[in-house]
């Protein structure tokens, strides 16, 4: 399979929100009007980003809404086996002895060569892995038992059986072929695909999630799972390389019947269990700064988040027309935008806060103008009006009190200081010293004093040590020999993907371009719907409200999945090598991730984040406990009471982090979010008032700020001071003005071209087998190399004199070249 075949579609047209049509004339104004009056009543988000979410959601969205019927199969089929084993006794009677006994005979009856008599244990063990609901009175007692008996499970073998099962089922061509000529492939199609991945990701998300009261045993148990998971344990690759290659086949339309769900859930559970989460991340970040000498970070990034507020939003331009409207009726409005005294800013702890005097404050700006678009009329008139007098906001006896400062701490690159020094002597000498930072001869007084403030803040990061050591070894290969690479989980994972890495890339964003709410349905995309659609399309209003419910759902896990997926290994690979991290983001960049992920932007994104896809007395483990009530079609529009979707605002900021990997110092990256027109749509991204989510939309439209004119940069000052507020400064960054060096045409190729030369170098002085072969001995012995013994076929001797025929007596032999000088 060529890569050039799976490359994603490139999204030309990033205004276009999926089948519905752009609205022309006053329906413009009306959406706007609509959009405008959601974020101005949108509240503070009561979000707490992490690794995933809690335990029982994470359970819950393994099962679609049309696999409930399979709970009591599950049941039936164990307690059909497990009564004549039992004799009348219950599973949660047993002794831990009778458990382990009664889990070996299932385990002997999975090596059965009946298909049918397999998926019968298979459901058996499934639902122990469940917690033997049907044994349980409440949700607690139900996970309760699925700890306890997947820690059995696990110290049984059972998953190393149901590894090679899995296999078996991966490479059952009959399957494939049968579900490639069927017109429609349905739950039906995957039903021993499904139990199998079902027990796995149970094993695997249970195992991982840590609790208080684990046994010593179980923690021991935790460690080597890892550990085998990450290593090349099953058949010479780790568990997650498996998954992939589920991926591409799926992509590759071999295997049209995949449940492709399952299978990213369960390889982003194993990514995220065998590298580590973020807060593991963070402590290995500060592990490799201690290795390398380098100083401590300057704060932790997640508690310096995690402390952040959200700001309000910017104002849209349609309640900016109101306003003016209202004034010219002669009716009291809200106030126009007013020059704020300089200490008002500085009244409150979070310049942001959103209180009614700051509620009042509008910004005239148009999130659906373009990047280098006038001012309208009708905003200008309300910049120049005349405001009221604004009253007091608190009594002036009160004293001020002033933030402590940003939340982080400045940094300066070495590249920054040699930058600042080489302007400095050209301007006061009139010659440059390369790349001496130290020498300040002739300098005035004042570039002294700014070059000790730029160095009190300079910042090395573990990359930059990475890329001069590869500098060195290649400089070098002889002198400093071999380099001792650690075999660490993320080198191993990277190992394995490295020679079908663009094939992973691309059919992950093929699979996130075909769940993203604002694509098209094609007749040549992929059908991502295999493992929700049932055999029997739905009769009734109420079947088909619950379908589509559950096919909105089924979309936004698998986008989740693939965003925390892609964004675990970009974090890890970078801190694993820097160049393992650029040619995966090179990849993406190259597969139109950059566009895909603004096409997912471009759209209402607070009801994105606000959807109700879920029917919670559908979900796991409440259906197996309580009794199920009545759905009617009000119950299902109304959904539940929550106040935004977890996994809806999580896949959005994983998506932000994810762009922000891919264009941070690449200036030919940073001008394809200028091209694409990014601004308009991050900006409608700052109505969710998160204040990481925010944070992230800022940094994307801090890089791109000098590129988009002075006149947007003059209607945004909102957003700027937002910037200030919220993001890292850099000393020497001329982010806010355009003035910048870097402000240079863009050459897309020769930055991009570069990149990958010193990617390959890498990957050639690290990987190739042969690496060496230039500088390999050579025997220049006749009598040792014509005395060496070659292995011939036995049937040569039949052949042989045909064979000096054909390549000695009719070959013509230059003789005179033997004369010549080599």
């Amino acid at each position: 399979m060529q890569a050039e075949d799976m490359e994603v579609p490139i999204i030309n047209n990033l205004n276009d929100n999926g089948d519905r049509q752009r609205p022309k004339g006053k329906d413009v104004f009306k959406d706007q009007q609509k959009e405008s009056e959601s974020s101005m009543e949108s509240p503070n988000l009561e979000f707490e980003y992490g690794d995933s979410d809690m335990l029982t959601a994470e359970l819950s969205e393994l099962y679609s809404y049309t696999e409930e019927p399979e709970f009591a199969l599950n049941r039936d089929y164990f307690e059909e086996d497990f009564r004549s084993h039992a004799r009348g006794r219950r599973w949660t009677e047993l002794t831990v002895d009778e458990q382990r006994a009664y889990v070996m005979r299932l385990l002997d009856a999975l090596e059965v060569t009946d298909r049918d008599k397999r998926l019968k244990v298979a459901r058996a063990i499934l639902y122990l892995a469940q917690g033997v609901f049907d044994e349980c009175d409440t949700e607690v007692d139900v996970l309760h038992w699925s700890r306890h008996n997947i820690f059995l499970l696990y110290d049984m073998g059972i998953f190393t059986a149901l590894l090679e099962l899995l296999s078996m089922e991966i490479d059952n061509s009959q399957a494939c072929s049968s579900a490639v000529r069927k017109p429609a492939i349905s739950l039906a199609d995957s039903t021993e695909l499904r139990v199998l991945l079902s027990i796995m990701y149970l094993m695997v998300e249970t195992i991982r999630v840590q609790t208080e009261d684990d046994r010593p045993e179980w923690r021991a148990a935790r460690e080597t799972f890892k550990n085998e998971l990450g290593s090349p344990l099953y058949n010479g690759e780790p568990f997650a390389l498996l998954l992939f290659t589920m991926v591409t086949k799926f992509c590759s339309m071999n295997a049209p019947h995949f449940p492709m769900k399952k299978v990213l859930l369960l390889l982003w559970k194993t990514v995220l269990f065998t590298l580590g989460g973020f807060e593991e991340l963070q402590q290995m970040k500060v592990g490799a700064r201690e290795r390398l000498s380098l100083p401590p970070l300057p704060e932790d990034s997640i508690k310096v988040v995690r402390a952040m507020r959200a700001a309000s939003p910017p104002a849209s331009a349609m309640e900016l027309i109101e306003q003016q409207q209202q004034q010219k009726r002669g009716r009291r409005s809200r106030r126009p935008l007013v020059k704020q005294d300089s200490l008002d800013t500085y009244n409150e702890r979070d310049p942001f806060k959103n209180d009614d005097a700051r509620d009042e404050e509008d910004d005239p700006e148009d999130t659906d103008s373009g990047i280098e678009g006038e001012v309208d009329p009708l905003d200008r008139d309300v910049i120049i009006q005349l405001p009221p007098p604004p009253p007091p906001l608190r009594p002036p006896t009160e004293r001020v009190n002033f933030p402590k400062g940003l939340p982080w701490a400045p940094k300066v690159r070495e590249k920054d200081i040699e930058h600042f020094l080489e302007t400095s002597r050209n301007k006061f000498i009139g010659f440059t010293l390369g790349n001496d930072t130290e020498t300040l001869v002739g300098l005035p007084r004042p570039i002294h004093e700014s070059v000790k403030t730029l160095k009190q803040h300079k910042y090395v990061s573990v990359s930059e040590i990475q890329i001069r050591r590869e500098e060195e070894l290649l400089q070098c290969p002889l002198s400093l020999g071999e380099e001792e690479v650690e075999e660490t989980p993320a080198e191993i994972l990277y190992v394995g993907m490295l020679p079908n890495l663009s094939q992973y890339v691309i059919a992950l964003l093929k699979l996130l371009l075909a769940a993203a709410p604002t694509s098209k349905a094609k007749t040549d995309s992929i059908n991502i719907l295999a493992d929700v659609l049932p055999e029997e399309m739905p009769i009734t209003v109420l079947q088909s409200m619950k379908l589509g419910i559950d096919v909105n759902r089924h979309k936004e896990i698998i986008v989740k999945a693939i965003s925390a997926l892609l964004l675990l290994l970009l974090k890890h690979l970078k801190l694993n090598h820097i160049y393992q991290f650029e040619i995966v983001s090179q990849h993406l960049v190259f597969a139109n991730c950059i566009p895909l992920i603004l096409k997912f932007f471009n759209q209402n994104i607070m009801s994105y984040i606000s959807a109700k896809n879920s029917i919670c007395v559908l979900d796991f483990p409440h259906c197996v406990v309580h009794e199920m009530p009545e759905l009617t079609a009000e119950s299902l529009e109304a959904g539940d009471n929550n106040q935004f979707c977890w996994r809806n605002l999580f896949s959005c900021i994983n998506l932000l982090r994810i762009l922000n990997k891919l264009t941070k110092w690449k200036h030919s990256r940073t001008m394809m979010l200028v091209v694409f027109k990014s601004a308009p749509i991050l900006k409608r991204a700052l109505k969710v008032k998160q204040a990481m989510m925010q944070l992230y939309v800022l940094k994307l439209l801090k890089i791109q700020t000098k590129y988009l004119g002075r006149q947007w940069r003059k209607s945004n000052m909102k957003t700027m001071s937002a910037i200030y507020q919220k993001v890292r400064h850099r000393l020497n960054d001329d982010w806010a003005y355009g003035n910048d060096i870097d402000a240079r045409p863009w050459d897309f190729q020769a930055e991009e071209c570069a990149l990958r030369e010193s990617i390959e170098k890498f990957n050639s002085r690290r990987y190739d087998k042969n690496k060496n072969g230039d500088f390999a001995p050579v025997d220049n012995c006749l009598q040792s190399v014509l005395g060496q013994r070659v292995e011939l076929p036995e049937d040569f001797h039949y052949s042989y004199e045909m064979w000096l025929e054909r390549e000695v007596f009719s070959q013509p032999i230059q003789w005179e070249g033997l004369l010549q000088n080599p």
